[in-house]
């Protein structure tokens, strides 16, 4: 069963929000797009269960424009993002696979090639970490980062062959430390892949995308794993 941490402090979704433009099919899905569109690297940010519309997440994908990346956010819910008071968790998870997600992703991906891009970079929150996950086991994206990850399982790091980073809360049921601690063991056998996990102390579950605005510790801390997020990928996909 889905842990309640997924569900906690939803999003105001506001399909308005953000500096870049929504197209309307990309790989099939529309998509939130920001940055030089001639660019060559592209980063995916793989939302939550609270979809593409989340206006701290396209804000993210603002920032990571910014340092001249063109990013996507793909709606992997086709409209449908998850809504707390609308139905159970688990009853929505059942229409809106991590699977089905996966196989999207590589449909976005190879419009993204034909489009030019070169080099792809992928950042998966909650429930698109394991998206993140599935894409990083072949040679889809050059470099991952997972943040908060939900679903994420041991022999899914295994099998990683990209560069990857976890970002990780102390206070989280989904992904607790322990397990983070095991996937770092794992990966630090891995010489082909550089790694990275790190362990956010007083933070919980979602706390790098569903932060109160008006907290400044909150949004300190949110910041933080986005700087750390940024330069992963400037040091990988560069």
């Amino acid at each position: 069963m889905a842990s309640s941490q997924c569900c906690e402090h939803p999003p105001t979704l506001n399909p308005a929000s953000g500096q870049g433009c929504v197209v309307d099919d990309l790989g099939g899905l529309k998509a939130y797009t920001v940055g030089p569109p001639a660019c060559k690297t592209a980063i995916l940010l793989l939302s939550d269960v609270f979809g593409y519309e989340a206006p701290n997440l396209r804000k993210l994908a603002d920032k990571v424009a910014a340092a001249g990346f063109f990013v996507v956010v793909p709606d992997f819910f086709r409209g449908d993002p998850y809504v707390p008071d609308k139905k159970p968790l688990d009853i929505w998870l059942g229409s809106h696979g991590t699977d089905k997600g996966f196989e999207d992703a590589k449909l976005v991906i190879e419009a993204l090639k034909n489009k030019g891009v070169s080099t792809i970079g992928a950042a998966g929150f909650c429930w698109g970490a394991k998206v993140v996950a599935d894409l990083a086991k072949y040679d889809y994206i050059k470099a991952a980062v997972m943040l908060h990850p939900s679903f994420v399982t041991v022999d899914d790091i295994k099998l990683v062959k990209c560069h990857l980073a976890i970002l990780g809360a102390e206070i989280d049921k989904m992904s607790p430390p322990e397990l983070l601690k095991q996937f770092e063991e794992i990966l630090s056998l891995k010489s082909e892949v550089n790694s990275y996990v790190k362990i956010f102390p007083g933070v919980v579950h979602g706390w790098t995308v569903r932060y109160d605005t008006g907290d400044e510790t909150a949004v300190k801390k949110a910041e933080e794993s986005h700087q750390d997020m940024l330069e992963w990928f400037a040091k990988h996909l560069n």
